[in-house]
């Protein structure tokens, strides 16, 4: 019973070697699927951390999606709003005359050659 295993482990890899890339593929699933019956412990733990790495990454790129639109959506009611001021004050201003602006009058700084008594 031994030698008809060995004999089909040695069949395998013949098939495996002579079938190239597809050989090789199949060879490395049966390692893997063996390694997976024989430790099944971890690879539910490759299932728990990754699964858990895969739900914590979707909720922060949501999140940031979320909070991405939000402040798109912020920036244009700002936008919108001084528009709306522009206008109101370009309203204004064009239905009021404007006063010719005043100069201003500078007032002389003392100079540092008089000394105060």
């Amino acid at each position: 019973m031994a030698t008809q295993e060995t004999g089909e482990e040695n069949q395998q890899t013949e098939n495996s070697q002579a079938g190239g890339f597809i050989g090789a593929v199949e060879a490395k699933y049966r390692e893997i699927k063996e390694h997976a019956e024989t430790y099944p412990y971890v690879w539910a733990s490759y299932a728990v951390v990754y699964g858990g790495l895969a739900l914590w990454s979707t909720y922060r790129w949501r999140k940031l999606r979320k909070t991405e639109d939000r402040v798109r959506a912020l920036q244009e009611r700002l936008r919108k709003h001084y528009e709306a001021e522009e206008r109101a004050s370009a309203t204004i201003s064009s239905s009021t005359s404007r006063k010719p602006a005043t100069p201003v009058q500078k007032v002389p700084t003392p100079s540092a050659d008089k000394t105060p008594k």
